[in-house]
């Protein structure tokens, strides 16, 4: 099997962090995806990240020795899903050259705004509660979101597309999520050590309960529970809502809990007791979630300090909808540490036999 940049990664262990990966040699397939995860990381517009992601395929196709062959006829372009931009790429890596691009989004990438702090306890994470594919909202095949993982260090990763009511989300019917779930499991026998759990992300319906079938939700491994309708509900009720969700049996992490938007034109957070739902959560053993996606960056400060207070779990999570977006641990880890959150209270930082336990 072709070396990916991801066992390069598991030496220096890039999560989060601002090495480069350029003094690494690569091949074509390898450059070509990991510019695609750098866009990714940076919410690059799909149409960008899939051009790139389509040439690894396409190069990964080929015959032995026939990238190479093609560069020296000048015939990149011909073949399908290759352009002029990831053909240039092609070219520089096959002729051992770090591309152009791959080195620009590199440099990009090191200059960005890193959160301050964070670093040992992103250090002892082992996996990530809360990710998504293209079975629902994301952008990549199930296979692609756990290699990935698995190449950033990840022991573990929790599958967790959209459940039925979401529709705008491709949310999965009892029908898919049943075929989902032999995927995952023919998956795991390839993958080994490395595990994905099953899970889903499950819609929490204005009257607390939860939006997939009850045998369903006791065969998973993870259940996050999270609010995406009505979510300017009046605080009483959504407090009722809420803790009907976290208190019920199958439920194991509560997702983006105010449903807060920061980007855009952003979205306000939902009002409800925080003492009263982390009351709940606590007493359930229900983790809340910290979220790491950067527009969300939920729950704010002030509520997961109420949170730690609270004795509540913590479960700091990517909600990543593309591979590029599974290394943004970070910016919870850096929030769990300003805010006092204790790492043995963090559940992904747990081995996985301890994770199932907990969740069972």
């Amino acid at each position: 099997m072709r070396p990916s940049w991801g066992q390069a990664v598991r030496t220096g262990d890039l999560r989060g962090g601002r090495r480069s990966h350029l003094e690494v040699p690569m091949d074509p397939v390898t450059a070509l995806r990991r510019i695609a995860f750098l866009l990714e990381r940076s919410q690059a517009a799909t149409y960008r990240v899939k051009a790139f992601r389509t040439a690894a395929e396409v190069v990964d196709a080929m015959e032995p020795g026939e990238a190479a062959e093609r560069v020296a006829a000048g015939t990149l372009e011909r073949v399908s899903g290759i352009g002029p931009r990831t053909a240039q790429v092609i070219r520089e890596a096959q002729a051992g050259e770090v591309p152009g691009y791959l080195a620009r989004l590199e440099e990009e990438a090191s200059a960005a705004p890193a959160p301050e702090g964070g670093r040992e306890l992103l250090s002892r994470l082992r996996g990530d509660c809360h990710l998504h594919s293209d079975w629902s909202d994301g952008g990549s095949p199930i296979e692609e979101m756990g290699r990935t993982a698995a190449e950033l260090g990840h022991e573990w990763a929790v599958l967790t597309d959209h459940s039925p009511r979401l529709t705008v989300a491709k949310g999965l019917s009892p029908e898919r999520l049943r075929e989902q779930l032999a995927v995952v499991e023919r998956l795991n026998e390839e993958w080994a050590p490395f595990r994905l759990l099953t899970g889903i992300e499950c819609d929490i319906l204005p009257d607390g309960s939860l939006d997939q079938e009850p045998e369903l939700l006791e065969r998973l491994d993870v259940v996050v529970v999270s609010v995406h309708s009505k979510l300017r509900m009046d605080p009483a009720p959504m407090t009722r809502r809420l803790e009907a969700a976290v208190r019920h049996p199958q439920a194991n992490v509560l997702g983006h809990c105010t449903g807060r938007l920061l980007s855009g034109r952003g979205r306000p957070e939902s009002q409800f007791d925080a003492d009263r739902v982390f009351a709940a959560c606590a007493e359930a053993g229900t983790a809340v979630e910290m979220n790491c996606r950067p527009e969300r960056l939920d729950p704010p400060r002030r509520l997961l300090r109420k949170a730690v207070e609270a004795g509540t779990f913590f479960a700091i999570d990517t909600d990543a909808h593309a591979p590029g977006q599974l290394d943004w641990q970070i910016n919870g880890c850096a929030r769990a540490e300003e805010c006092g959150v204790a790492a043995e209270r963090v559940v992904t930082t747990w081995p996985v036999e301890r994770l199932l336990e907990w969740a069972g």
